[in-house]
């Protein structure tokens, strides 16, 4: 009970310090505070001033694995929202984790990436390791092969507007990006191998 109160009491007081203005203790702790709050507890202000994606995202991976032989085995790509999508689509109560969680992680990868995959900060190191992860643990998941290497691949299209005639929706369509990242090293079991 008393560890309970500790972590939650430790909790509220790191998130204070995430979200308050800048003052000494933020600025002389703001290494730990950070460390405790990214990924996972990050604070925006998205609920009051939403920012609805115009894009539909579809995030695939694919894995490699080298044989006794010295030959790579390269496997099929899976689409990993559509895993996602049909894991909501008939739960009456989904949670947030399984609706944004590989969202919000290809989001925070591209805010701190831009288009060169190159990560520019350590903030940027640990969403390619969280994004990483996130991907090598559903892909061990699926078919329990084991792999040492995860590529992803995100395919953006543009929602069309509302009441658009068909045609304009295959124009738009038409307009889809296709980002294929690098080849990560990771474990089979999803964890880092740096």
């Amino acid at each position: 009970m008393a560890l309970c109160l500790v972590t939650a009491l430790a909790h509220v007081g790191l998130v204070f310090l995430h979200v308050a203005p800048s003052n000494v203790v933020s600025k002389r702790y703001g290494q730990q505070v950070n460390a405790w709050v990214y990924p996972l507890f990050e604070q925006n202000w998205r609920l009051f001033a939403p920012d609805p994606d115009s894009v539909n995202r579809k995030v695939s991976a694919r894995t490699a694995h080298t044989a006794r032989d010295g030959s790579v085995q390269v496997g099929p790509w899976t689409d990993l929202t559509a895993l996602d999508e049909s894991a909501i689509e008939h739960n009456a109560f989904p949670s947030h984790t399984s609706q944004n969680l590989l969202r919000r992680s290809w989001t925070s990868y591209v805010e701190l990436h831009g288009g060169d995959d190159v990560p520019r900060s350590d903030r940027a190191v640990m969403m390619q390791q969280y994004l990483r992860n996130i991907a090598a643990d559903r892909m061990a998941g699926l078919n329990g092969k084991p792999f040492e290497n995860i590529q992803l691949r995100v395919v953006t299209l543009p929602v069309a507007a509302p009441g658009t005639a068909a045609d304009d929706r295959r124009a738009a369509a038409a307009k889809a990006e296709t980002r294929l990242l690098p080849w990560w090293k990771v474990a089979s079991d999803g964890s880092d191998r740096n």
